[in-house]
């Protein structure tokens, strides 16, 4: 007979975390089950640790709401746990005249979405900020920051863990169905588990483990794309004290300069779209394409400087070519099966939304 819990969340990333701790707190019982040996081994721990501000998302869009409120969420909570993180601040860089209209956009859609602190900045007043910077002109975004994301979610699992909730690692999810009432799990080495709720924030496997539910209309499940995206570090100490983002392309936000909590500057990611999820290898030659970007904001990036450094996926639900998608977040509203909610393509900015998410996946939830 199958033991019962009252919620589980699949998935132990920064997301599932956040989700897990929110209804915890709310005197729900929890349990998270993590494939992995590790929390938050996958795409949390694989990214640029930046804390956005909400500036590029449509405005409505859930990443536009979520990012917003989830930033000030984000700091509130860090500033309380004594997570560490820092106000870097952002330059977005117009590096030739034909992008300085799209600076005007930007600042516009940022302003839709309720991020009014940018500050449009003239090719002298960036320099001021950063001498080694060459832009014709960029927008100042001081509420853009950095957080160390291991620690956020070693405090997000402690507070879990307060509220008696927990974690168990080494157990993926590998099927469910619904069998008197309850959302019957079962887990890939055969342990059954009755459950009230389920939330899949599988991340990197979310489609395929809402494909194994019973019950889930196949045509609410989108695709799963992977874009990688490569980091190469600097062998150099960085002459930046800002983060340096080009205005954006199509699938991700350019190469940008992000610092790390040392001081330590690393450039990417690049947008690399591959069918292998776990394909985490830097190429080195892809540094070629990076000095070439890089060079465009900062010429003095020296021959040899660029180390390759670390591989992210991001978890898409678009592909080459489309537009990106929004957060897809299926209440059993949307899907008719009740206590389940899918969580989709919780791609950057879901770091600096995980807080939020965790409201909203709570509410849906009622």
């Amino acid at each position: 007979m199958a033991d019962k819990v009252d919620c589980v969340v699949a998935g132990a990333g920064v997301v599932g975390l956040a989700v897990a701790r929110t209804l915890a707190l709310a005197g729900r019982e929890v349990l998270v089950l993590e494939a992995a040996e590790a929390i938050g081994t996958q795409t949390s721990a694989r990214n640029s640790e930046v804390i956005h501000a909400g500036i590029y998302y449509a405005p409505g869009s859930l990443k536009a709401r979520l990012c917003v409120q989830g930033k000030a969420m984000l700091y509130d909570y860090c500033a309380q746990r004594g997570v560490a993180h820092r106000r870097a601040g952002k330059l977005i860089v117009a590096t030739s005249d034909a992008q300085q209209g799209a600076l005007a956009d930007i600042e516009q859609r940022a302003r839709a979405n309720g991020v009014l602190d940018l500050q449009r900045l003239t090719r002298a007043q960036a320099q001021a900020l950063e001498p080694q910077l060459e832009c014709r002109a960029a927008l100042l975004s001081p509420s853009t920051g950095i957080v160390d994301s291991h620690a956020l979610m070693l405090a997000l699992q402690g507070d879990l863990e307060q509220a008696g909730g927990m974690v168990v690692l080494h157990t993926p999810l590998a099927r469910v169905r619904r069998e008197q009432g309850a959302l019957l799990l079962q887990t890939q080495d055969g342990t059954e588990l009755a459950a009230a709720t389920l939330v899949n924030a599988a991340g990197l496997q979310a489609p395929a483990l809402a494909r194994n539910i019973a019950g889930m209309p196949a045509h609410l499940v989108p695709q799963a794309f992977y874009a990688k995206g490569s980091y190469f570090g600097l062998a150099t100490a960085a002459p930046f004290t800002h983060l340096v983002y080009p205005v954006p392309e199509a699938a991700g936000l350019g190469v940008h300069l992000t610092l790390d909590l040392g001081g330590q500057a690393r450039f990417g990611p690049d947008v690399q779209w591959v069918d292998d999820p776990h394909d985490l290898q830097v190429d080195a030659r892809r540094a070629d394409a990076f000095y070439a970007e890089v060079r465009r904001y900062w010429p003095g990036l020296a021959d040899g400087a660029l180390l390759p450094g670390y591989a992210g996926m991001r978890p898409k639900i678009s592909g080459p070519g489309q537009p990106a998608a929004d957060f897809a977040i299926q209440g059993p509203q949307a899907h008719g099966v009740a206590g389940l909610v899918n969580l989709f393509g919780i791609e950057s900015p879901g770091l600096t939304s995980c807080l939020a998410i965790g409201a909203h996946v709570a509410a849906l939830l009622g």
